[in-house]
């Protein structure tokens, strides 16, 4: 772990005293952006591979070391207590591979005992709730998904698809009423409503509902600049551009 080693001692040097004024104002507040972003951009280069994923975990790790020495500074804790953690965590969680050795353990027992261990763990016995422990700052969509998630491990879930699908054409009628109504608090609350129920009924088909909408919203932005090779937006029709959206269609 030489390489890791001289990170650590770049960033010190970064932070300490003659670094960079701009690192030694950081706080973990301000790096909250910064960290966002990068995990951001680790996701679309995990599509691409090679040496753009390597980078961009390079500079994940970066702001993971950086973290580390401000609550080191703040006489928190050290990169070392954060590797030796995740280190006890793994082997703990892992008991078929590091003690028992049982080869014959399928993916499902993993993930149950996962589970079992985790309850064991003293962060996790400070949990009130069976909805306790989904990340505050989670993309809307993937927290809708983790929550109901969470309640269906407990017994509180449909039973049979049909019954989640008449629940999305139910949250859809209440919001036709909002709108008719033109109650925009109950509108809001009602897409809300629809939204949820959506991500419901994608996770009984077994689809990611995050994936899904990210497929469809490269599908729009492939159309659209379609579109804009083909006509000049600021003075063609609705009607002209609904005819290069549909050739895109066909060609897409």
């Amino acid at each position: 772990m030489k390489e890791f080693d001289r990170l650590v001692e770049i960033i010190k040097k970064l932070r300490g005293e003659g670094g960079c004024p701009w690192d030694r104002e950081q706080t973990l507040e301000t790096l909250k952006p910064c960290l966002m972003e990068e995990t951001c951009e680790v996701l679309e280069a995990m599509d691409e591979g090679g040496d753009e994923l390597k980078g961009e975990l390079g500079d994940l790790l970066l702001n993971i070391v950086f973290q580390a020495d401000i609550c080191e500074d703040e006489r928190k804790f050290t990169i070392e207590d954060v590797v030796k953690g995740i280190n006890e965590k793994m082997i703990r969680r892992h008991p078929h591979v590091f003690k028992e050795k049982d080869g014959g353990i399928t993916s499902d027992e993993v993930l149950q005992n996962w589970e079992e261990i985790k309850k064991t763990e003293k962060e996790q016995q400070k949990r009130e709730s069976a909805l306790d422990g989904v990340p505050m700052y989670l993309p809307a969509l993937a927290k809708a998904e983790k929550i109901q998630k969470k309640a269906a491990k407990v017994g509180f879930d449909w039973t049979d698809t049909k019954d989640v699908i008449a629940k999305v054409e139910e949250e859809l009628n209440e919001l036709k009423q909002a709108i008719n109504n033109n109650d925009l608090e109950n509108m809001k609350e009602e897409l809300g409503d629809l939204l949820f129920s959506m991500v419901n009924l994608s996770r009984f088909l077994n689809i990611n509902s995050t994936d899904a909408l990210e497929k469809t919203i490269k599908k729009f932005d492939t159309r659209f600049r379609y579109i804009e090779k083909h006509c000049d937006l600021t003075s063609s029709s609705l009607d002209t551009m609904e005819k290069f959206w549909n050739e895109a269609k066909n060609k897409h």
